[in-house]
Parts: structure tokens; sequence; C-alpha cells
């Protein structure tokens, strides 16, 4: 059912120290921030030869990405993306399965202009997953 992996977000505290970090230290092609209010993040994309990672900042005081770096003040590794051919099909499968969607269970556009789903982390070792439509 999931195919690729699409990217791995890594929250950070200092989103611009972060992106020169990739930038310079490991010359890597690193993307213009862009705020994304609907989730409460602000996001720098860097491209990699076989896939992508997504750097992650609060956006507002009720970002959900607050919490994650009040317990991991350095930040860290937040979730993990795999891409899906049809998501809400993904959704069922998982739902029958005994996975639970995180939030009212609908696709909300993501940060690639796709719709996304996140499953709750004890449901996979910990690990929070975001589904990708391709």
């Amino acid at each position: 059912m999931i195919g690729r992996l699409n990217h791995v977000a890594i929250a950070v505290p200092d989103l611009e120290a972060a992106a020169n970090r990739y930038r310079t230290a490991l010359g890597a092609n690193v993307g213009e921030p862009r705020n994304e209010p609907d989730h409460g993040v602000t996001v720098v994309f860097i491209e990699l030869p076989n896939t992508k990672i997504e750097l992650l900042h609060p956006l507002g005081e009720n970002s959900p990405i607050n919490g994650f770096l009040e317990r991991n003040p350095s930040g860290g590794i937040h979730h993990v993306c795999y891409e899906v051919d049809d998501i809400v099909a993904a959704r069922d499968h998982l739902r029958e399965r005994g996975a639970r969607v995180l939030g009212d269970g609908e696709p909300k556009i993501g940060a690639h202009g796709k719709p996304v789903l996140f499953l709750h982390p004890k449901d996979f070792n910990g690990c929070l997953v975001e589904l990708e439509q391709l």
C-alpha cells in the first residue's frame, strides 16, 4: 500500500540556522521558507536525490511543533511521510486494521499541495506517520 518515502521531517528551534547548516556543511539544495498556516508551521524543504528533508518550525503559539520542541529543545525527527496512490482508500484500509488517524480523519492539503493524513505514533512504534497522496 505505501509507496516511496516522500520526506523525513525534522522539527528545529531555529529554521534559518538549520537551513544554513544543511546548505553550507552538507552542500544541500535548500528551498525557501514557506508558511503553512493551516498546519501551524513554517517549512523548508531540502531536496535529496532520492527523497526530501522537511525542516519544521512553529508558526504561531498554537503550532503543534511547540510541544515537540518543549520536550526536545534541540529539535529532532518529528515524522516520516510515505506516498500512497489513494489516501482515502489507505485511510480506510488502516482503520480496518486498527490504526488511528489523527484529527477528524479527513485529508487536508499539505505543504506540497496534495492531500495528507497523519497516523497516531503509538500505532507505528512511536513514529508519527504522514501519508501523502501522489
